[in-house]
């Protein structure tokens, strides 16, 4: 996926335009604050550059899932004081960025001004990738910028349908970095190339284990998600969550993979789900019947650590465990530990959005990884070799 990016526009010819950029501020609220600006300083670097160059930045966004009617609990209304306090400027909010006003009103930001429209999931339109949405969103600037990776696997109005109508339409440098981040991974990886998958279902994960199976030189897989293979290999798994239905796929998995696919050899296993369960570390073929696997074992760990810090390439992509409650995150951190000792190592190591994400900022990690995605689905779909939308709308290189 090679699409025209921002840094390839003459940044001469931004001053005075309108750009609408697509960003991803998709971030948890609390009390009328934003909880976690993560993804509001991850925009940061593209809003700087075109702020410098003279632009008008119109951004849009969604937030939650408000079911494609106004909500106030999912209004971005927050999120415009917090970049008020990151940018030292003030930002406009429009209310309705679908209205002839917001079109006005942003015809007369200053150059270097910012505004941000209302959650974009207010419209039912835009999950639809309704084009006169689209045409709303775009009667709002000049050119596009997508920089919101966490939603370009979805084609949305303002991801999608927007893009064939502002030009030109490239990427921020965000969504350039995600890009570039996760194809090199995948084309061209330092070997060995490892992949840690984790997670309660196999279900969600089948399609990137068959997808890298070719790829890889291992597979670690960890989270409930071994609980089918261990049912697979029939062993007793106890009250351990097991998709059924899966059990033969992962024995057909197994019989493909050989050696390439790495289980845990042994759990922790608790009589509940709570961080004052009884608890206690057992192989994996001796799991009691009235109990279940929450976590993967510390010899697990040890042996996953050993194959991480040999490692090259790592992407991880699903915790080792329910890393919510301790003890069991236990292993989530242990491989979070592994990671930053194979990057200090000179490892690419790449973590792939969702629990992963949290696990490393759980840790304090952040930095000491080569990169953590803004997506977990569009990572995971780039992964499994699938077209994301919101990049294939963009002009190609």
């Amino acid at each position: 996926m090679s699409a025209r990016r921002l840094a390839d526009l003459d940044a001469a010819r931004l001053d005075g335009q309108r750009v609408v950029v697509r960003a991803d501020l998709n971030v948890p609220l609390a009390d009328g604050a934003v909880a976690d600006d993560t993804r509001i300083r991850a925009s940061l670097p593209t809003i700087r550059f075109l702020r410098e160059h003279g632009a008008r930045v119109v951004l849009l966004s969604h937030l939650g899932r408000p079911k494609g009617a106004p909500d106030p609990r999912y209004s971005l209304r927050p999120v415009a004081r917090a970049l008020e306090a990151q940018l030292g400027i003030p930002v406009t909010f429009l209310a309705d960025p679908t209205s002839d006003a917001a079109a006005a009103e942003v015809r007369h930001l200053p150059r270097g001004g910012v505004a941000l429209g209302e959650n974009t999931r207010f419209y039912p339109g835009e999950e639809a990738n309704d084009p006169a949405l689209a045409d709303r969103f775009a009667a709002l600037g000049d050119l596009f910028v997508n920089d919101a990776f966490g939603t370009a696997h979805r084609a949305h109005a303002s991801t999608e349908a927007i893009a064939h109508r502002l030009k030109p339409a490239v990427s921020g440098f965000l969504l350039e970095r995600e890009l570039r981040f996760l194809g090199e991974a995948i084309e061209q990886p330092a070997r060995p190339f490892v992949a840690i998958l984790g997670g309660a279902k196999i279900s969600g994960k089948i399609d990137l284990i068959e997808a890298l199976l070719p790829k890889v030189d291992r597979i670690l897989i960890g989270g409930a998600m071994a609980c089918t293979f261990f049912k697979a290999m029939g062993l007793e798994v106890g009250r351990s969550l097991v998709e059924d239905d899966r059990v033969e796929m992962a024995a057909r998995l197994l019989a493909a993979a050989g050696d390439k696919l790495m289980l845990p050899t042994g759990a922790m296993v608790g009589d509940r789900l709570a961080g004052d369960a009884t608890t206690r570390e057992v192989a994996r073929d001796a799991i009691p019947a009235d109990m279940a696997m929450y976590d993967i074992d510390q010899a697990s760990v040890a042996r996953f650590t050993e194959v991480i810090t040999a490692a090259r390439t790592v992407i991880w992509n699903g915790p080792m465990g329910v890393f919510e409650t301790p003890p069991f995150d236990r292993g989530t951190m242990g491989v979070a530990r592994a990671l930053a000792a194979a990057t200090a190592a000179g490892a690419i190591t790449i973590v792939g959005g969702g629990d992963s994400a949290a696990a490393i900022a759980a840790g304090g990690l952040d930095d000491q990884v080569s990169h953590v995605s803004t997506g977990g689905g569009a990572s995971l779909e780039f992964l499994e070799g699938k077209p994301l939308p919101g990049v294939q709308a963009l002009d190609s290189r």
